[in-house]
């Protein structure tokens, strides 16, 4: 495993405990508030209709991108070069972008091609046929105010402390207001160049590496941004205004990666030492996720104007560096942008994730220090999923942006459904099937959909999940479980769960449950894989507990849980019957709820001599078990019932 160093780790150390107690509540309304960041496109703009219309037929390799922006003014200019290479033959090509920006010309290298600009897709014919397999490159010159007409839409400009400013923020549809492109989640240019010309009193921030700023005269300057990786239409980001910029390093194996920040002046200070939090996240998530996805180039934060962030690969747009924040976008680099979800139905493989990797920065920074918060966090978590008795992880209305990014749904319950897998699979296990997921050939700088998850995780663990996946993320609800308990003995406890679930959609959730059992002086947590309803487990606690609490550290999404102590229907005399007993040539012996895998049957004489054992006992759910005894003597026997370590003894007469 490779050597990290994590830069300014006694930092982390000293840092007071209050500054995490006072975020307790911060990992619960992040994914509201980054929500909100993208549900503006609904919310503000109302047209969701056709959002991508670009042709399938050819690939992109690279977009140049030479735009001329001032952030007074809510203008674009500029010109996109796309290289792409055919997929089939092909006589035209189209691109998204919307009908307020005016394309002035199209050409393919010095020839003037015919175009076409209606209902926010620009076709463009081409002079010949292109044949399959065949690179080419096309120019796109346009200008306009990026739509939409009203609203903030993906291109936005503001002001901070009365200076001018324009940022964009593209996801789950907006990248064609403000650019041509292949809009939508099935392309990915192998890479992209930004070049900005801007007035001089700015800067510019963007994608991958600032390779130069050059003063053109006239009071402006072209900043320069390389990236080498593949990138999505939606990760493309820009942003211009007075930044003050600082680097800091972190050391990741044997490279040294800068972290470079773009803050408004006014918040220098904050931003300068919330990079702190950024040292910590990207040493521990490059550690447990392999190496960061881009490490060849840059990590960065841009601030921006609007409440959350936003993951633009290689350069998160931020409100402010809050530990929260900083872990969630920055995991977007390894989920969304590395693997980016395949359709928007799966957004949870990029929300869910960063949402719950957030809360393992957490876990790994302040456990020790205070397990209780972090307990605290995880059932603010719950409340909040369960607020609600149904929705699904699955997005099943992709023209809504509020339901693509509901917080509840994709962000919360989305993470949840890892703290489950976690908890059915153990860490080791989860972990590694992650670490494989992030090597998938398939999958590596691609997009990846909810199956190919599973596949990973089923071929680390060898759990089949597909009753997993079904429930939780197709299905609706939660469980709420009902525990009868009663103590067997002095040191055993005989348990009976049954469960109702809050939707229709999932009559069962077949979860390992976690029961907590206590007395005045002892405790002990007992894990019941739990498959059935009415299903029955004896245990031993080595103690005679008086209370028990379920889940007891909110790894389930669950609610409305009852605990029972009796005495009657647990009592283990109404889990046998014999009959007919005295007895005959045979006789039956039913046991309701044993385990057959545990379960032994053997019969004595009074004197204590083995006469006969049933090893194991097939009872199953019928309970009934058949025994010969026609050659026994008559007189009086002793049945005995062993099951999970409870020994009870029955006379028999013959």
């Amino acid at each position: 495993m490779r050597h990290l160093l994590f830069i300014c780790y006694l930092a982390f150390i000293a840092l007071p405990y209050f500054a995490f107690a006072q975020n307790i509540e911060e990992l619960k309304t992040i994914s509201q508030q980054e929500a909100a960041v993208h549900q503006r496109l609904q919310l503000q703009s109302g047209q969701m209709a056709q959002f991508t219309t670009a042709s399938d037929a050819f690939d992109v390799k690279y977009y140049r991108c030479e735009w001329i922006i001032d952030p007074a003014i809510r203008y674009i200019s500029g010109k996109v070069t796309v290289y792409y290479v055919a997929k089939t033959a092909i006589n035209t090509i189209s691109l998204d972008l919307m009908n307020n920006l005016s394309v002035t010309e199209v050409k393919q290298r010095s020839s003037v091609l015919a175009k076409q600009h209606l209902n926010n897709v620009l076709t463009i014919n081409l002079p010949a046929s292109l044949g399959a397999g065949t690179l080419d490159s096309l120019s796109i010159t346009y200008q306009g105010s990026p739509g939409p007409t009203t609203g903030f839409g993906a291109f936005i400009n503001n002001t901070h402390n009365g200076v001018a400013g324009m940022w964009t923020l593209s996801e789950p549809y907006g990248s064609r207001e403000w650019w041509p492109c292949k809009n939508g989640l099935d392309d990915k240019a192998d890479s992209v160049d930004v070049f900005v010309t801007h007035p001089s009193m700015y800067k510019a921030s963007s994608n991958g590496l600032l390779k130069s700023e050059t003063v053109l005269g006239g009071g402006k300057t072209r900043t320069y941004w390389k990236h080498r990786y593949p990138i999505v239409s939606y990760l493309v980001c820009l942003a211009v205004t007075n930044y003050s910029v600082f680097s800091v390093n972190v050391q990741l194996g044997n490279k040294y990666l800068p972290i470079q920040t773009f803050a408004y002046p006014e918040s220098l200070t904050a931003f300068q030492q919330g990079t702190q939090n950024t040292l910590f996240a990207m040493a521990l998530f490059h550690q447990k996720f392999g190496d960061y996805p881009f490490i060849n180039e840059k990590y960065g934060h841009t601030q921006f104007g609007w409440g959350g962030g936003m993951e633009h690969q290689t350069n998160s747009f931020m409100i402010n560096l809050s530990e929260s924040l900083v872990a969630h976008e920055l995991a977007h680099q390894w989920f969304g942008d590395k693997i980016t979800c395949g359709t928007w139905e799966d957004i949870w493989l990029n929300e869910g994730f960063a949402t719950h990797l957030a809360s393992f920065y957490d876990e790994n920074k302040y456990g020790q220090i205070n397990w209780d918060n972090i307990i605290l966090k995880r059932k603010q978590a719950v409340d909040f999923i369960t607020s609600l008795p149904d929705g699904s992880v699955k997005v099943s209305d992709t023209t809504n942006v509020g339901r693509i990014f509901n917080s509840r749904l994709s962000y919360q319950k989305g993470s949840y459904l890892l703290y489950m897998l976690r908890w059915k699979l153990s860490d080791e296990l989860f972990f590694k099937a992650i670490q494989q997921y992030q090597k998938d050939p398939k999958l590596v700088y691609g997009f990846a959909r909810t199956a190919d998850l599973k596949r990973n995780l089923e071929q680390v663990s060898g759990v089949d999940l597909t009753e997993f996946f079904k429930d939780w993320y197709e299905g609706q609800g939660y469980p709420s479980y009902q525990v009868q308990w009663t103590p067997v003995g002095t040191d055993h406890v005989r348990i009976k769960l049954n469960q109702t679930t809050s939707h229709p959609s999932v009559d069962f959730f077949e979860l390992p449950l976690a029961l907590k059992f206590s007395n005045a002086s002892q405790t002990k947590t007992l894990v019941l894989d739990n498959k059935t309803n009415g299903e029955v487990f004896i245990k031993q606690l080595g103690f005679i507990p008086t209370s028990v609490v379920v889940d007891p550290e909110y790894w389930l999404i669950t609610k409305n849980n009852t605990t029972q102590k009796v005495s009657d229907d647990l009592n283990p005399e109404n889990f046998v019957k014999i009959y007919p007993n005295p007895i005959g040539d045979q006789f039956s012996v039913y046991l309701r709820n044993f385990s057959s895998a545990e379960t032994t049957l053997s019969i004595y004489t009074m004197q204590g001599k083995l006469i006969q054992k049933e090893l194991p006992v097939l009872v199953e759910k019928s309970g009934v078990s058949v025994i010969n005894s026609q050659h026994w003597p008559q007189g009086n026997y002793v049945l005995k019932i062993s099951s999970g370590g409870v020994k009870q003894s029955f006379k028999l007469i013959k």
